[in-house]
């Protein structure tokens, strides 16, 4: 049975509906009534407007006019044909001001703060963290338990874990947990990112690749991704044991924390890469385009080591001895309070 289709915050397309529509109203838009721009909104009354996924253009102008938030449906549709932003208006509940401009109308609908219930997954974000999320959505727990039971997943993969696309969800009423954890799934798999390591053929799975991907995003900034992700493929080469403290952050659900006892490095676990050898068995947390592009497009270089001496200087080597006269720096720094 086909699943009905739900949509994601930054991703609904009224596209087609749009160009239907400016061929029905092409005469008569330029009159459309309007409202004045309101620029102290929190004098004004407000209401709630929930968006139905797929609604076209016009028919999210008609649910504006109704509501008292708009002048008029077509002035609401001249807009939107104007702002190409409008495409990533969201389906969902939305909390908009009364009586204001249409194009006052698309910068609310496009304001995830004036989204009543969003569903945010950080770059990073855990399965576990994704299942909070979605139970203080409002989805009852038994639920939730089974839409992770029943998600559709990519060839070879068994856990959503690292599938979870990060991204702000809002979703409409009557929008199952089933729909919602397909949903975040299925935006993984249309994403450049995602589609590319899907399809990606060589020494590593797309498993292993995203399992990859997610100690990038947890161990990096940004702009140091690439070179992480050559660190780690070329411990993998030599098997040399990763021995990444991130891995034991995500057995412990801990966050924020730079220091790692040794007691924790001894920690029975195969996501525990101080004491089992190669990868985790899968993802450590969802990963973001950037850390998949790194993972995928990783820089050249010969390092063994890297380690974050103070906040923003992250250094690279593939000397032992090179990295333990860092280290002695890093734990300088750390005992400074460098790190607070």
């Amino acid at each position: 049975m086909k699943k009905p289709v739900t949509r994601l915050l930054l991703g609904v397309l009224f596209v087609g509906g749009l160009t239907f529509s400016i061929h029905n109203f092409r005469t008569n838009v330029s009159t459309a009534p309007d409202f004045p721009r309101i620029e102290n909104v929190s004098q004004t009354q407000s209401v709630v407007v929930d968006i139905p996924a797929g609604a076209t253009g016009s028919e999210v102008g008609q649910i504006l006019l109704d509501k008292g938030v708009v002048k008029s449906a077509l002035a609401y549709f001249r807009a939107a044909v104007a702002n190409p932003k409008s495409a990533q208006v969201a389906p969902g509940a939305h909390q908009l001001t009364k009586g204001i401009s249409a194009a006052q109308a698309i910068e609310q609908l496009l304001d995830p703060d004036r989204i009543p219930n969003l569903i945010r997954i950080v770059e990073g974000g855990w399965k576990s963290e994704v299942v909070t999320a979605l139970n203080k959505y409002g989805f009852d727990q038994g639920a939730i338990d089974q839409a992770f039971k029943v998600v559709e997943l990519p060839k070879g993969f068994k856990d959503a874990e690292g599938l979870l696309f990060p991204a702000q969800y809002s979703f409409p009423a009557g929008t199952s947990a089933a729909q919602a954890v397909q949903a975040m799934v299925d935006r993984f798999k249309s994403s450049t990112s995602g589609r590319e390591l899907l399809s990606a053929s060589g020494k590593y799975s797309p498993i292993q690749l995203l399992t990859i991907a997610s100690i990038v995003q947890a161990e990096g900034d940004t702009k140091d991704f690439a070179r992480v992700a050559r660190v780690i493929l070329n411990r993998l080469e030599i098997s040399m044991p990763l021995q990444l403290d991130s891995t034991v952050h995500y057995i412990k659900k801990v966050r924020g924390q730079i220091f790692l006892s040794t007691n924790s490095t001894f920690i029975n676990s195969p996501f525990n890469t101080y004491r089992h050898y190669g990868l985790p068995p899968s993802p450590i947390g969802n990963p973001g385009n950037a850390a998949i592009e790194a993972t995928l497009n990783p820089a050249d270089g010969d390092w063994l080591y890297f380690i974050t001496v103070s906040p923003g200087d992250t250094r690279f080597t593939r000397s032992s001895d090179q990295f333990l006269e860092w280290k002695a720096l890093y734990q300088t720094n750390r005992k400074a309070g460098a790190f607070k």
